[in-house]
C-alpha cells in the first residue's frame, strides 16, 4: 500500500500541486468583501447571519467547481488508470486486498448504524440546533452546519488561554511531562501564514515529532488540539529502532483510536470538571448530537466511495450519487458539488469509522481498569506507553487483541450506552 500510494503520488504530483497553488491564488467575492478560499470556511463557521452563511458557502463551492474539480477528475482518472495498470480492477478491489479490510462488510455495518440511528437522529440534534443556531429540520441549510460544530455559545467552557494547560495538566496525569519531551516539539507561536487548526507532523519516528498548535478558543479547537496531542504521544513513544514499517505504516485506524481517545476527553464529565472546571451536563446534548451527525455522515460517505471507486462506473452520475447518500444521512439538502472534494484518498474514511469503535473499546478497557478519571492515573499512562512503544500495527484489530476483546471491528459499540 504504501509503494502504491506513493507511485500514485508521485504521478499525479503535478496536478495535486496546481490544486493546491489555485486553493492559496484564490478569493472569493462576498458582497463587499474579498475571503480566501482556505479561510472561508473558518469565517463561514463564525458567521452569525445564516443568509451570509450561505452567500459564502455558495461562493465557495461555485469557485471550487470551477477551478478545482476538472483538476479533481483528472487524478481521480489517473489514480484509475494507473490501478489497472497494476492488476487491479478498481481502486475499491486494489485497497481492499493491500489494506486487508473488508469495505463491503465494513459498509454493512455503516448501513445498520444508519438504520438504527434513524429514528434517534432528529430527536437528539434538533434540540441541540435550536439551542445553539435557533432553528430546528425545517429551517437548517447545509451551509449551517459549519456554524453548529464551532459553536461559539459554548466558547466560556473552552477558553484559549486553557487549551495548552489543560493538555499539559492531562498528560502530566498520565505521567507525561510535555515540556520535558525532547522528542516533541511544541509549536505554539501564531504566525500569520500558520494554519489554524492544529497538526501532528511524525517526522522522524520517535526522534522528530511536531505538535503544531494555534489556539483559537472553542469546544471545536480544544478537540482538535487533544485529537493531534493523541496522534503525538503515540509516535513519540515508539521505541527506536523498530523497523520502518512499525515506525509509520500500517493501519492508521490504530493511531487514529488514540486520537479520537484525547479528543473525546473533551466530553467527558470527570475531565471537564477535574481540568477545565466546568459542568459537563450542559454539553451533553450537543456531544451526542455532534457525534451523530458525524458517525452518519461517514457512514454515508463510505458507501458513496465504494461505488465512486469501483469498476465500469457512471462518473457523470456521481455527483447526484453524492448529494442524494449525505442528504439521506444527515437529513440536510447535500450539495453535489463537492463529490470530489469531499472523498479521503485511499479510503481514509474507513479509517475514521473505525478507528471510533475501536477507540470506544479502548477507552472502555481503560475506565474498567483505572476508573472513570484513567486521565489522572498514571498506571493507565504506563499501559499506554506499552502499546504505544510497539508502534504502529498492520490492522487495528490487534490492539483489540492485545486489550483482550473481541479482534474485530463492530459499530454496534458505538450505538450502545458508554461506560
Amino acid at each position: 500500500m504504501f509503494a502504491v500510494q506513493g507511485l500514485i503520488g508521485q504521478e499525479t504530483k503535478a496536478e495535486e500541486a496546481e490544486i493546491a497553488r489555485r486553493e492559496v491564488a484564490i478569493e472569493l467575492r462576498v458582497g463587499d468583501d474579498e475571503i480566501p478560499l482556505r479561510q472561508s470556511l473558518v469565517v463561514q463557521a463564525n458567521e452569525e447571519d445564516p443568509e451570509r452563511r450561505a452567500a459564502i458557502e455558495s461562493a465557495r463551492l461555485a469557485a471550487a467547481e470551477r477551478e478545482l474539480t476538472p483538476l479533481q477528475l483528472e487524478v481521480h482518472e489517473r489514480a484509475a488508470a494507473i490501478t489497472r495498470e497494476l492488476g487491479w480492477e478498481s481502486m475499491l478491489e486494489l485497497c481492499e486486498e493491500l489494506s486487508g479490510v473488508d469495505l463491503a462488510a465494513l459498509e454493512r455495518q455503516t448501513e445498520a448504524l444508519l438504520e438504527e440511528t434513524e429514528s434517534l437522529y432528529e430527536p437528539a440534534v434538533e434540540p441541540e440546533l435550536e439551542r445553539h443556531l435557533g432553528i430546528g429540520f425545517d429551517e437548517l441549510r447545509r451551509c449551517d452546519l459549519p456554524a453548529f460544530f464551532r459553536a461559539p455559545t459554548l466558547d466560556r467552557a473552552f477558553p484559549p488561554e486553557r487549551a495548552i494547560p489543560a493538555l499539559r495538566q492531562t498528560l502530566a496525569g498520565l505521567g507525561i511531562q510535555l515540556d520535558s519531551q525532547s522528542n516533541v516539539n511544541l509549536d505554539a507561536e501564531v504566525r500569520p501564514t500558520k494554519t489554524p487548526r492544529a497538526f501532528c507532523a511524525p517526522v522522524r519516528v520517535p526522534d522528530e515529532v511536531y505538535l503544531m498548535i494555534s489556539p483559537q478558543g472553542g469546544r471545536d479547537d480544544t478537540q482538535t488540539l487533544l485529537h493531534e496531542a493523541g496522534h503525538t504521544e503515540h509516535f513519540a513513544h515508539v521505541q527506536p529502532g523498530l523497523p520502518f514499517e512499525r515506525r509509520f505504516l500500517g493501519d492508521n485506524s490504530f493511531t487514529e483510536a488514540f486520537a479520537f481517545l484525547f479528543q473525546y476527553l473533551a466530553e467527558e464529565p470527570a475531565w471537564l470538571e477535574d481540568v477545565l472546571g466546568v459542568a459537563a451536563a450542559p454539553l451533553a446534548g450537543y456531544a451526542k448530537a455532534v457525534k451523530l451527525i458525524f458517525l452518519r455522515r461517514y457512514s454515508a460517505k463510505l458507501g458513496y466511495e465504494r461505488r465512486l471507486h469501483s469498476a465500469d462506473i457512471d462518473l457523470a452520475a456521481m455527483p447526484d450519487e453524492y448529494a442524494s447518500r449525505l442528504s439521506a444521512a444527515v437529513h440536510v439538502e447535500w450539495p453535489s458539488a463537492s463529490w470530489l472534494q469531499d472523498v479521503d484518498p485511499f479510503f481514509y474514511a474507513a479509517c475514521y469509522i473505525r478507528a471510533w469503535a475501536t477507540e470506544r473499546s479502548l477507552r472502555k478497557h481503560l475506565v474498567a481498569q483505572f476508573g472513570e478519571r484513567w486521565f489522572a492515573e498514571p498506571a493507565a499512562g504506563e499501559r499506554l506507553k506499552e502499546i504505544w512503544s510497539k508502534g504502529q500495527r498492520a490492522l487495528a484489530e490487534e490492539l483489540l487483541e492485545e486489550l483482550g476483546a473481541e479482534p474485530q471491528i463492530d459499530l454496534s459499540v458505538l450505538t450502545a450506552p458508554a461506560g
